[in-house]
């Protein structure tokens, strides 16, 4: 279970980038966390894009209204598991990818930022339930070096 959101100004991103970024973040975040491309497991994954006025942003203690910026904050909330330093990286890089291809840009802004977040075993919801990353191990869709990992990591 994965959640991405994208805030960005209003009308930075088309309706047609948004439905190529659906998919495209989703697969940057989804064959590092299985350790294997498996697109049935899109089902856990969700991409939310927010828009906001010019003059609810600023950058630099200026409103983005004001200022000619390009900003962009994209937030990933995993599961916690196995999330070295290097799968973490991989994630970011992968996402700043989609995003210039959707895009169409030589290289990401600078003022586009990433934040990675791991949440705590036993503090996802779904289904009306409490979700445990140990029960998704048993869909088959990762990897067994990747569930093992992910066993091994919840052990501490």
């Amino acid at each position: 279970m994965t959640t991405i959101t994208v805030t960005v100004p209003e009308v930075r991103i088309t309706k047609v980038q948004r439905k190529e970024l659906s998919t495209s973040l989703t697969d940057a975040v989804l064959t590092v966390e299985l350790g294997q491309f498996e697109p049935l497991a899109r089902l856990g994954f969700q991409v939310h894009f927010r828009e906001l006025p010019k003059d609810s942003m600023a950058i630099n203690g200026t409103l983005i209204s004001e200022a000619d910026a390009d900003v962009m904050v994209i937030d990933v909330a995993v599961m916690d598991g196995h999330w070295p330093q290097a799968d973490r990286a991989q994630v970011i890089l992968n996402l700043y990818d989609a995003l210039t291809n959707a895009l169409k840009m030589g290289a990401p802004s600078p003022n586009w930022w990433v934040q990675f977040r791991t949440i705590n075993e036993g503090s996802w919801g779904a289904n009306g339930g409490v979700i445990s990353i140990l029960d998704l191990l048993e869909t088959g869709v990762f990897t067994e070096q990747k569930a093992d990992a992910i066993r091994d990591a919840l052990k501490n």
